[in-house]
């Protein structure tokens, strides 16, 4: 057996740590333990010691920190760094829009949605794929170079994963530190007889100007980037194009970041991301909202303050600590359990807070919440009260973990975790927990809009056993004895109950889809599937590949309508409804659709990879543009295949199923000899 030489093996070692490095910042799936990682570092720095001759400047053990360093020197930034314009209320969002579409002459911008992380700004340059510098935001003309300690900044790459690097690439972004990891810091400087720091954020802003890189390091501070400077040699068609190159480069970006076309994709886009707030690892206080294409950017301008392209939507924080009594179970509308922090009642804005959502199984573990921990909640803006951390340094011993249940707590079902997701969810549709949650949210604004039929009441009908079911709600005509005989329902309250339910029988088909409690399906994906199909039939009777094909729905939404609708539960309840009268739509009208003259009519086309010259977006406006159907998924039904580099499943897909495969310049070729045939 031949023994490596040590050469070799330490290029072996540097290979494999950049790659957990990466897999463990960029990629947030870490195949081995801290431990292991240690051992490896701590191997390759022996080696190097060992072996001066095989030193490299971008070497992984450079991210350990270096020697301490005199002070930091005052640098000019090539492109300033400019703060941004707030917005706080929707209607300042939606009059944005309107100035943006007058400017641009489009009635439908293009979006990048973002969170606007809560950290310290770090402007990060590259030259020839090499980190050659690091500046804090300063004045925004100006700045501190602090190299040193930005290479120990964890996610922070020192060379670029690529092959053709630009000249010059300058990454904006923001520093931050974990909650759990802010937590243990915060333990040890209790420990060590130290002032606490006040938020994360402080701490982070002050590990950037130590002079130790060493002590900088124990920090556990991140790196996630959001914007650029000084560029040379690096073109994009799109943000979210963009921000997936420099991923693929090994940088970690902001996560979820979300595209939109047009208000209401935005504002729908914005509220998801608000909800999705409390599960964050890391302090937000509000989303940050862009123009998706550069030549709208460029269009736009800047300021001497701002750039106009860009806009923060923001939220107040308020926050507050106090202890947790209990950890409960709640049961929603799809029978997810979900835990929640009963808490000893703390005012925060104004509000009294005694409980908050810990969401599921494992954010539950990743706070590391004990029923009597004492803990950090927070209240901002729309968002509801969520716990950010644990005081652990206030932990005196007595703290009890808290044991996930196997079973639902209201009907003993043995729950089961959802594939491929964080959710354990009790299997029963007939729940008592789930009918309960399932009938408010059916009667809510977002679903039916049912006039008269809240919460309270919903409990008292089941609790009488009045209904039973969504159905049974439009029986409820037949017992009018049973519930004027209620406390507090008299006549004309029992009139106007039924009313508001008989009314609703007539709303659009995309409220009763919603309300239905098909998972995935929203309001917003509930009228795309009305708009492509028109009816509950047409919708029901699809194929998982046919529902994929349409925009905005993909494989994931559909399959989950196609199996709600193939299920027992689903046939019995669109029966029902349609027994009863409620509006089951009407067929789409495909005279209104305008794409019947194009090159490719009734052509179906799927873009994979990335292309050279076409972003995604444009690519599929192009197959609109010429008659075709851009759809999400191949199927048997698809027509060709345009695959770009790194193109996965979907070419596999199209190879086994014969589907012809084209290039983008064979795409782009097709479409100009159709149209030059069609003269």
């Amino acid at each position: 057996m031949v023994t490596k030489s040590v050469q070799d093996e330490i290029a072996s070692l540097r290979r494999e740590l950049e790659r957990h490095n990466r897999l463990y910042y960029v990629e947030a799936a870490p195949e081995i333990s801290d431990r292991d990682f240690d051992r490896m570092m701590r191997r390759l720095q022996e080696l190097e010691a060992e072996h001066p001759e095989f030193d490299s400047e971008d070497s992984p053990s450079r991210k350990v920190g270096g020697d301490p360093i005199d002070g930091f020197q005052t640098v000019e930034h090539r492109v300033p760094m400019l703060s941004i314009e707030n917005l706080f209320e929707e209607r300042e969002v939606i009059d944005w829009d309107a100035g943006l579409q007058k400017l641009l002459n489009t009635d439908r911008p293009d979006y990048s949605v973002e969170y606007k992380i809560d950290g310290v700004g770090l402007s990060l340059i590259y030259e020839n794929g090499r980190l050659v510098r690091g500046v804090t935001r300063g004045n925004g003309q100006t700045g501190d170079d602090i190299t040193s300690n930005a290479r120990v900044v964890g996610g922070v790459p020192l060379r670029l994963d690529c092959d053709s690097p630009p000249p010059v690439l300058e990454i904006r972004g923001e520093v931050i530190i974990h909650g759990e990891n802010f937590s243990a810091f915060q333990a040890a400087q209790v420990a060590r007889n130290k002032d606490p720091f006040r938020n994360p954020r402080n701490a982070a802003a002050g590990a950037l100007k130590l002079l130790d890189p060493k002590q900088t390091r124990e920090r556990r501070l991140r790196f996630l980037a959001h914007g650029i400077g000084y560029v040379d040699g690096i073109h994009w068609d799109s943000w979210h194009a963009f921000l997936d190159v420099i991923r693929r480069m090994g940088i970690p970006v902001t996560p979820r970041v979300t595209r939109a076309q047009g208000i209401r994709q935005l504002l729908q886009a914005v509220s998801e991301m608000i909800d999705g707030v409390p599960e964050l690892p890391f302090e937000v206080d509000g989303v940050v909202i862009k123009l998706d294409r550069p030549e709208h950017r460029e269009q736009l301008g800047t300021t001497s303050k701002s750039p106009r392209w860009v806009r923060a939507y923001k939220w107040e924080r308020y926050e507050a600590e106090t202890a947790v009594r209990d950890i409960s179970i709640q049961i929603g509308k799809t029978g997810a359990l979900t835990p929640v922090a009963e808490l000893a009642p703390v005012e925060i804005d104004g509000t009294m807070v005694s409980r908050a959502s810990l969401h599921n199984r494992d954010e539950l573990n990743r706070l590391g919440v004990m029923i009597g921990d004492s803990v950090v909640v927070e209240k901002a803006g729309r968002i509801i009260p969520h716990v950010l951390r644990v005081n652990t340094a206030a932990r005196t011993g007595s703290e009890v973990p808290f044991t996930f249940p196997d079973t639902c707590p209201e009907c003993e079902t043995v729950t089961c975790q959802e594939e491929d997701g964080v959710y354990i969810r009790c299997p029963n549709p007939q729940c008592p927990a789930q009918l309960r949650e399932s009938i408010i949210f059916f009667a809510s604004r977002s679903a039916m809009d049912i006039d008269g039929l809240g919460e309270k009441l919903v409990e008292l009908l089941l609790d009488k056993c009045l209904i039973d079911s969504l159905p049974s709600l439009y029986r409820l005509a037949q017992q009018r004895d049973r519930l004027t005989g209620l406390d507090r329902m008299g006549e004309k309250s029992v009139d106007l109950l039924l009313a508001g339910i008989a009314a609703s029988k007539d709303q659009p088909l995309w409220r009763l889809l919603t309300g239905m409690n098909i998972r995935h399906v929203g309001q917003n994906n509930a009228q795309v599937l009305e708009t492509a199909f028109g009816t509950m039939d047409a919708i029901a009777s699809r194929s998982v590949e046919q529902l994929a094909e349409i925009d905005e729905i993909g494989p994931i939404i559909a399959k989950s309508v196609h199996s709600f609708f193939s299920s027992n539960y689903g046939r019995q309840l669109v029966a029902e409804f349609r027994a009863l009268g409620l509006n089951q739509g009407a067929p789409a009208r495909s005279s209104e659709k305008k794409t019947v003259e194009g090159v490719l009519a009734g052509q179906t086309v799927v873009v994979t990879g990335t292309l050279e010259s076409l972003s995604r977006d444009k690519a599929k406006q192009l197959i609109r543009d010429h008659g075709g159907n851009s759809a999400g998924m191949v199927s048997k039904q698809t027509d060709y295949v345009v695959a770009g580099e790194k193109a996965g499943s979907k070419l596999m897909k199209a190879q086994e199923l014969g589907i012809t495969v084209l290039t983008e310049a064979e795409f782009l070729a097709l479409l100009e000899r159709r149209k030059r045939g069609r003269h």
